[in-house]
């Protein structure tokens, strides 16, 4: 084994790690945005659209990290 070889896969362990920890929160924070949406329709139909623009936007701020983890997991990867 080169090592050449041990370097890179270094890099392809770190980018998996980083991705893998980096999606991790994430999904459960997305998971749990659902869960509770879900029990505030339920409690209040009527709020049902507010409900759903602000679970929209946690989404999209808890979806943004996994693309910060996505982008260091490339750099670590390439670079």
């Amino acid at each position: 084994m080169a090592a050449g070889d041990l370097v890179e896969f270094g890099k392809a362990l770190g980018a998996g790690l980083a991705m893998g920890l980096g999606a991790l929160g994430p999904g459960i924070g997305i998971g749990l945005l659902g869960a509770g949406a879900m029990q505030a329709i339920g409690r209040n139909p009527e709020a049902t659209g507010q409900i759903q623009i602000n679970m929209m936007l946690g989404i999209v701020f808890a979806e943004a990290v996994a693309i910060y983890a996505l982008v260091a997991a490339l750099i670590i990867k390439f670079v």
